[in-house]
This record gives C-alpha cells, sequence and structure tokens, in this order.
C-alpha cells in the first residue's frame, strides 16, 4: 500500500519560499507518476506539478511556472515543491498525489486518475 506524507507548509509573508516534501513509502512499480495538486475551500483541485519517474518529464501549471518548481530525491523517495515569491491567492491545502504508470498525456492534472493521496499540509500566504 503506497503512503504519502506532506510536510513543509506553514505560514508566510507574501514574497516568501516555502518548500513542501511528500515521503512515499510502499511504491513497487519503476514507473509511476507523482503530483502535486492545491484546493482551495468550495473549489476542485487545482494541478501544480507532476513528474514521471521513469523517464523524469515534468510538467507544470503554465500560470506557476517560474514560481513554483517539482522535483525528486529518488534515493528518499521524496518529492518537494519548492514554491518562490508566494502570494496570497497560494494560500490552499496542499496536497500530494501518485499513480502507477504516467500521466495521461491529454490530461495529466485529472485527478481521477491518481490512486493514491497524501493528507495535504496548509500553505498560508498574508499580504
Amino acid at each position: 500500500q503506497v503512503q504519502l506524507v506532506e510536510s513543509g507548509g506553514g505560514s508566510v509573508q507574501a514574497g516568501g519560499s516555502l518548500r513542501l516534501s511528500c515521503a512515499a513509502s510502499g511504491t513497487t512499480d519503476d514507473s509511476y507518476c507523482m503530483a502535486w495538486f492545491r484546493q482551495v475551500p468550495g473549489k476542485g483541485r487545482e494541478g501544480i506539478a507532476l513528474i514521471n519517474t521513469d523517464d523524469r518529464t515534468t510538467y507544470a501549471a503554465d500560470s506557476l511556472k517560474g514560481r513554483f518548481t517539482i522535483s525528486k530525491d529518488d534515493a528518499k523517495n521524496t518529492l518537494y515543491l519548492q514554491m518562490n515569491s508566494l502570494k496570497p491567492e497560494d494560500t490552499a491545502m496542499y496536497y500530494c498525489a501518485a499513480r502507477d504508470g504516467g500521466a495521461w498525456w491529454w490530461a495529466p492534472f485529472a485527478d481521477s486518475q491518481y490512486t493514491y493521496w497524501g493528507q495535504g499540509t496548509q500553505v498560508t500566504v498574508s499580504s
């Protein structure tokens, strides 16, 4: 059973940075996809970025490119999200997700394809 545990959230002022971590355990497939999503109350989950482990391809939401960067430490089996120049509108619950195999190329952030989800970590950005 795959387990994902996020950490690194917190409160920060606008313009600041945070790095989120997602420690994965129980993964047995050599090819899988890990992704970051976020969600604010009353809205659906928004895909941020993903990485396919077999070929290391990454994909990021256009609106967040340049500020958010995804990376993965294979030795630690840990996914990261570096968030810079944070804005109040980045306030959300941030989730790590994973699925066996690569993400759907036609809908990489369709959350229904992700089987495993972490419990989330809250990020609050104040102005």
